[in-house]
């Protein structure tokens, strides 16, 4: 059996495959939460077994997240409900209803996990999900909905072996949630994550995300995200596209190795508090994630006009004001608007101002840098 260490003796996914567990488990339920993540250094294009062609860092957020319970029984305690032993069993639900639609999703999760996990056979369970954010509102809810699931899937896992490490409940539980949805490694533990072997970040990893172990400049403690919905309906073209598209991408290299320079500009911009360097940088890995949409083949856009004008009135109201305030995107329409905490009632009243208009029905969430999973039950 894999003795659970710390991270640095942690160097391939064979390191997360225990057959031996020394506690039986008959029944039980856990509940977790966990956040939505934004890149600020986006990673596109993957590898196989969702390992990413660059590494990435986010800021995790707070109010934005995935709440999950998951009830299990031991599949022998009730024979007469399961009785195919060799699928995976459980009910998935939405909000408190059925939801037939999800059940897929989570069949494929299970199928990928098996091997690293191989007590889910063993149970029936029940999966019961919901969102503080409107599951229709463009948001990624596949990040923080693998990430809840995947510390859950964990908990199970340290009942089964009590002696399991800290370090290796979340690496693990990170290593799971990849397999789910790649970005949802890094909702699981910190405020900010990198995800991705990088030469100048300690323990970085293609198979888990890792909090960035640098100190935080505290222009950066508290950090404002307020999320403009300019468009909630369902992307034309799926992130999963989106990401298979970089195999023969002529600017792929190139952005790889881009990537690379600016998780090394952006590792000192956090420690020195440098405002103006981020905000170059931040936006400009925006606009090139949708360069690289736009000229790959087929190529797309998932841009709408009412994030062009978002995009011009900041650039308008920054260079007006002095406020630092600036914009990233996700494989979306919709605008993060990123500034510090010292500056929120300034930009607030710029956003209800000027900007509520350009988003669809007037939506918007705010939210801010928040620390990652959070424990609701352990029972």
């Amino acid at each position: 059996m894999f003795s659970s260490s710390n991270s640095h003796e942690l160097v391939s996914e064979k390191d997360f495959i225990v057959k031996e567990y020394p506690t039986s488990v008959e029944k039980g339920t856990f509940h977790w939460s966990a956040p939505s993540n934004i890149a600020l250094v986006k990673y596109w294009g993957k590898k196989e077994n969702q390992i990413p062609a660059n590494p990435s860092i986010s800021f995790t957020l707070n109010n934005c997240k995935t709440i999950t319970k998951l009830t299990f029984i031991k599949r022998s305690i009730s024979t007469a409900l399961y009785v195919n032993s060799s699928d995976f069993s459980f009910d998935l639900l939405f909000e408190g209803k059925p939801k037939e639609d999800f059940k897929p999703k989570i069949q494929k999760f299970f199928e990928r996990i098996e091997m690293y996990c191989p007590y889910l056979k063993d149970y029936h369970f029940t999966i019961d999900t919901e969102n503080t954010f409107p599951h229709s509102s463009g948001i990624a809810s596949s990040a923080s909905g693998m990430a809840a699931l995947s510390m859950n899937i964990m908990s199970l896992e340290k009942a089964l072996n009590p002696t399991m490490t800290d370090d290796f409940f979340f690496q693990k539980a990170s290593f799971l949630a990849r397999l789910g949805s790649g970005s949802a490694c890094r909702s699981i533990k910190g405020n900010i994550v990198v995800w991705g072997k990088h030469a100048n970040i300690n323990a970085s990893s293609d198979w888990f995300g890792v909090e960035f172990s640098s100190k935080i400049h505290d222009v950066f403690k508290n950090y404002q995200d307020t999320i403009l919905l300019v468009d909630k309906g369902e992307k034309q073209v799926s992130s999963t596209v989106g990401h298979d598209l970089m195999h023969n991408h002529p600017f792929a290299e190139q952005r790889f190795a881009q990537a690379h320079h600016n998780l090394s500009a952006i590792k000192t911009i956090l420690e020195t508090g440098d405002l103006d360097h981020f905000i170059k940088l931040v936006e400009s890995e925006a606009l090139t994630l949708h360069a690289m949409m736009m000229t790959s083949q087929p190529y797309f856009i998932l841009m709408k006009p009412n994030t062009l004008e978002i995009i011009n009135k900041i650039w308008k109201f920054r260079n007006e004001t002095n406020i630092p305030i600036c914009f990233t995107l996700d494989a979306g329409a919709n605008v993060h608007v990123l500034y510090p905490e010292n500056d929120r009632v300034s930009v607030l009243q710029f956003i209800t101002t000027e900007l509520v208009g350009y988003c669809q029905n007037g939506n918007y969430i705010c939210d801010t840098i928040g620390n990652g999973s959070q424990l609701i039950i352990d029972n």
